[in-house]
């Protein structure tokens, strides 16, 4: 019953008709005496052979491409030949949506003053737009299938595509054109995630004003530390002095504190200074970060005087490569933090160990914690949650920017969570290739940190 209710029933119908049509003629015409052999042939002969005649005409039609179009046969061929055509229909909608499409995303692309290129899974050119041409001397389509690396031939993008670790971008001067800075960022692209897009952005007015104000950091540092020494130790005299007036050493104290306040500020600017001039320690050896975490937490119990708790859960034979001071500078400016920045009482975690990810480092703490709408800002520069607790403490505001960068230049990465009321959590991850294990701990004093890379596996 539900067959012959819609217009697949209607065709199923005229179809039977069609075929009952001759049956009855036939049957007519030998009851009028017609000899029923040349009847039968004549009346069956044409709805038989119309079925196949419609099949050839569809299989045609359709190899040759043609568009199917009114009018349609009668019967279920009829609903066979409408169904194909909504399909073409169809079809050459969805073609031209796609063609639209492609023709904004291209005049789109042409519009953008970064390159955009597309690389196959051999690294070689697959498009680019015209901004490629001036920005990185690429030119489309007469580069097609030219490996990037023939292109820009500098030495550091063949091991920056391969690593796959496309978080940070990687600034080059391109050999076409010194005079401008290029920032190039990876990501994976198409099917599979096999191909490439490469944009690159230029960055020579930021890269020149960082430079200015790097170099002016570095400087007015330098000019300012010699006059603060000279005043500290005359200072440092006066209140050292016997014949000192009384009611002179408040102020005097109070100026010594505001001097050494500011001697750790330019420090803290000198050290930056010094890690922004590389992206990679000029020299990296084996650092045994557990007696480092050992002589820091002995410095940060001195600082606490007894009114924190530690609690340690260190990896003795976990070693890193990288930078023994840069990394004490970060280690011991999150330890620190956690001790000046929460109140007494509270629990301080730190943690060194070895996963199937890398290796981390984290100092937990159960304090009052950091609402969330500042930790996106923490790591910039002088940046403070309570300004007035952060002087009162004698922090600089610049402890976190120098842990980012020291993380930076050791491939490192740094995850800050926390909850009001709940404290937070301070996570340094580094890559597991930085990961050094000690083979025969009696070898190595403690005190006397000079570990060969021979005597240790990775």
């Amino acid at each position: 019953m539900d067959l012959i209710r819609g217009d697949l029933g209607q065709a199923a119908l005229i179809d039977l008709a069609l075929l009952l049509a001759p049956i009855t003629l036939g049957l007519t015409t030998v009851a009028l005496g017609v000899d029923p052999a040349w009847v039968w042939p004549w009346v069956l002969l044409p709805p038989l052979l119309r079925y196949p005649w419609l099949l050839i005409r569809l299989a045609l039609l359709i190899q040759r491409r043609h568009r199917l179009a009114p009018p349609f046969p009668l019967g279920l061929w009829g609903e066979v030949y409408r169904g194909i055509a909504r399909y073409q229909q169809r079809g050459r909608k969805s073609r031209r949506r796609q063609i639209r499409f492609s023709r904004r995303f291209r005049e789109a692309a042409n519009a953008l003053p970064d390159a955009l290129v597309i690389l196959d899974k051999h690294h070689r050119v697959e498009w680019a737009n015209p901004a490629a041409s001036k920005l990185m001397n690429i030119r489309w389509p007469e580069d097609d299938h030219r490996p990037l690396t023939e292109i820009l031939k500098q030495p550091e993008i063949l091991p920056f595509i391969e690593a796959g670790e496309y978080m940070r971008p990687l600034d080059i001067a391109p050999e076409h054109n010194r005079a401008i800075m290029l920032s190039l960022r990876i990501t994976p692209f198409g099917e599979r995630k096999k191909q490439r897009l490469v944009v690159g952005r230029d960055i020579t007015k930021i890269y020149h004003l960082n430079m200015i104000r790097r170099d002016f950091v570095a400087n007015a540092s330098h000019e300012l530390r010699t006059p603060l020494t000279v005043i500290a130790g005359f200072l440092e005299t006066l209140l050292d002095a016997s014949d000192t007036p009384l009611q002179h050493r408040r102020p005097l104290t109070l100026m010594r504190n505001q001097t050494d306040r500011m001697c750790s500020i330019i420090e803290d600017l000198l050290t930056l200074s010094r890690l922004e001039m590389s992206e990679r320690p000029e020299e990296q050896e084996t650092v045994d970060v557990p007696d480092e975490l050992h002589l820091i937490l002995q410095e940060a119990q001195t600082l606490s005087q007894g009114r924190h708790i530690f609690e340690t859960r260190i990896d003795e034979d976990l070693l890193l490569l990288g930078s023994s001071p840069e990394l004490r500078s970060a280690f011991s400016n999150l330890i620190f933090n956690a001790v000046k920045h929460t109140p007494e009482g509270t629990h301080i975690r730190i943690l060194w160990q070895h996963d199937i990810d890398g290796v981390e480092f984290s100092v937990t703490d159960d304090g009052p914690g950091i609402p969330s709408e500042h930790l996106p800002r923490l790591t910039e520069r002088f940046y403070r949650v309570d300004r007035a607790r952060s002087r009162e403490s004698g922090g600089t505001g610049l402890g976190l920017a120098i842990v980012k960068h020291v993380l930076n230049r050791h491939d490192g990465r740094l995850r800050i969570t926390s909850e009001l009321g709940r404290g937070s959590r301070f996570i340094c991850r580094f890559p597991a290739n930085r990961a050094l294990i000690r083979d025969d701990r009696e070898s190595v004093r403690v005190d006397e940190i000079r570990i060969h890379a021979s005597s240790l596996r990775p």
